[in-house]
């Protein structure tokens, strides 16, 4: 084990983390691979915002890295590949070569194309809309506005790096267009539209993995991650209800 191998198997904890993994598998994971290669003592430290990790080799040598977590991206496919690629050094210990090269694999796979993901925001939007009792008119209206919305956290997740803002100014877009489009006659029941699209922004994930980290003893992980949860949905809230406040409701 030296110092480029635990980056390495710190690069992959890390991905692991943004795709979507609980604190509990990132710490295993690690643990696991990092015996692999015959390190006497690992220690592993994770939170929703960072990762330690201190191993100790069998010449007496302490080798420790930090990594911080600044963004998450959730992805299941990428993080069942990340799954499949600890299982194999696990099992086989692989050289660097081998990693680095398979981490760049992973790393560059795109899942959907972009004109798919604004197709599958509209879809859900939409569907959404018509299972709480909107019409179909106001499933189409509400799959317009997932588009938007789908385009609005493009633009400012690329200007913006705060999860707040960025979960305040998206609502507030696509609420005041929803609110313009029901009123130029384009759907009828603008709370309807607003459901549909609010679903596709919920922070589902995080809070069922802040309970499972919870659950599972991390307490001080899953607290913080059910905070974030928390946060963001707060901001969304806000981000509606301004739009609606400045257009002057429905």
């Amino acid at each position: 084990m030296n110092q480029k191998m635990l980056a390495q198997l710190l690069d992959i904890g890390e991905r692991m983390l943004i795709s979507g993994a609980e604190v509990n598998r990132v710490e295993e994971t690690i643990s696991r691979m990092a015996k692999a290669y015959g390190v006497r003592r690992v220690d592993v430290f994770t939170i929703t915002s960072s990762i330690v990790v201190t191993v100790s080799t069998d010449e007496g040598n302490i080798l420790s890295q930090t990594r911080r977590i600044l963004a998450y991206e959730t992805n299941l496919d990428k993080l069942r590949q990340l799954n499949q690629l600890a299982r194999t050094i696990v099992g086989t210990s692989p050289d660097e070569e081998y990693i680095e090269k398979e981490l760049s694999v992973i790393q560059e796979t795109v899942p959907y194309a972009s004109w798919i993901k604004l197709l599958i925001y509209a879809l859900i939007a939409g569907s959404f809309c018509v299972f709480f009792g909107g019409t179909l008119e106001d499933g189409l209206a509400a799959a317009v506005v997932g588009i938007a919305l789908k385009l609005s956290i493009s633009f400012f997740g690329r200007v913006e790096r705060n999860t707040v803002i960025v979960h305040v100014l998206s609502p507030f877009l696509i609420g005041s267009l929803a609110i313009g489009l029901t009123r130029l006659g384009f759907g009828d029941q603008i709370e309807m539209i607003l459901i549909g699209n609010i679903m596709l922004l919920i922070p589902g994930l995080s809070l069922t993995n802040s309970i499972r980290d919870i659950i599972s003893g991390d307490t001080m992980a899953g607290i913080l991650r059910m905070s974030e949860a928390v946060l963001v949905s707060l901001s969304i809230a806000i981000g509606f209800g301004l739009s609606t406040l400045m257009w002057g409701g429905w």
